[in-house]
């Protein structure tokens, strides 16, 4: 697909030279191509597909990192919940001491 986009490109800069150099019009779309794959190959380009697979993947692991994040926070607020409805250890031991008895 980069090649199309290419060779696409170079024809319309081709097309795009004054009519007096016409003549060399096929000489100047070549290397016009050439100018354009090189300057594209000096890029960090990905595919659109690439593209697409990673944009995936990022939303998977926000969503499996959303879903920890609200695990986390459930599981900080759970012990304090506990912490209130937990009976003394000492009158645990009162307790104890009575049925010794």
């Amino acid at each position: 697909m980069i090649n199309e986009t290419i060779d696409k490109l170079a024809r319309m800069l081709a097309e795009s030279v004054p009519d007096g150099l016409r003549s060399v019009r096929e000489d100047l779309e070549s290397n016009f191509r050439s100018v354009l794959q090189a300057g594209l190959g000096k890029m960090d380009l990905v595919s659109r597909e690439e593209f697409e697979v990673q944009e995936a993947v990022l939303a998977r692991t926000r969503a499996k990192l959303k879903g920890l994040e609200d695990r986390l926070d459930k599981l900080e607020h759970e012990p304090a919940k506990k912490k209130t409805t937990r009976k003394k250890p000492a009158k645990k031991k009162a307790v104890r001491k009575k049925a010794a008895k």
